[in-house]
């Protein structure tokens, strides 16, 4: 699989530096509305208060006792709705990210179907509308001028989680049986289909798991990032690597 060439993903600049410690700094360059929004598309876009936001750093007490609701192939994975002090709570995209890197964890990826098909039996079986995942398109600064991107709502997505690309849109990705995106949405089309530019002007840069909002069945679909919904942490290699690095004698 292919990872995303650039700086970083969402406008992230992650520079780690040296002083007396290690340290990572992420400033996120991005505007992303934390507001009620249960509609899967608001007709008026909330003004956002937080106009610019960090990356969370990883917790190593958090990271140590991270909840392990579930594993598949090597990595510890939560539903946040299963989570006391996270059941019954919906946050934003970032916030969501964030939320799973305190825990050395990220929102959940879904490279292969096996691993696609247990989120959406977790879906189902919890009975839940719909959740974040770490998919992003890349229509920030250092996507331009790419034609391997474009077009976009086809070749642009990318896991923000670890930076791999997500297969093209319109097809059914290799070594799948099915197209994980939805046929149908606000517009009645395939997704991803930036319906919500058309009503407010914001485009659906992240990739939300809907279960069943348009009589579609759960499947993906492109969502504007403000929008709050629960989540799904999936262990971030990156993350625990750097905590066990700098925690001599961590057990996570």
């Amino acid at each position: 699989m292919k990872t995303l060439a650039l700086a970083d993903e969402i406008s992230i600049s992650c520079v780690v530096k040296s002083e007396h410690k290690m340290r990572i700094a992420c400033l996120v360059l991005a505007t992303c509305a934390c507001v009620l929004a249960d509609p899967a598309i608001n007709e008026i876009r909330p003004v956002s208060n937080r106009p610019g936001r960090f990356l969370a750093l990883p917790n190593p007490q958090k990271c140590a006792n991270r909840p392990k609701q579930f594993f598949f192939r090597g990595h510890n994975y939560f539903y946040s709705g299963s989570v006391p002090g996270l059941s019954g709570r919906k946050v934003d995209w970032l916030d969501g990210r964030n939320i799973c890197r305190e825990y050395c964890m990220d929102l959940v990826s879904m490279e292969t179907q096996e691993e696609n098909n247990m989120i959406f039996r977790l879906i189902q079986q919890n009975d839940v509308p719909y959740i974040w995942t770490s998919g992003r398109l890349c229509d920030f600064k250092g996507c331009e001028n790419r034609a391997d991107l474009e077009p976009k709502n086809v070749f642009g997505w990318f896991w923000s989680a670890n930076r791999e690309k997500v297969q093209p849109t319109n097809r059914v990705p290799t070594g799948w049986s099915y197209n994980p995106w939805s046929q149908t949405g606000h517009k009645k089309q395939a997704q991803p289909d930036n319906a919500e530019f058309d009503i407010n002007q914001t485009t659906e840069s992240c990739l939300s798991i809907l279960n069943n909002v348009y009589n579609d069945g759960i499947a993906w679909h492109d969502v504007a990032c403000y929008h709050e919904k629960p989540i799904v942490c999936e262990d971030s290699e990156e993350l625990l690597n750097y905590v066990a690095s700098t925690n001599r004698g961590i057990r996570l």
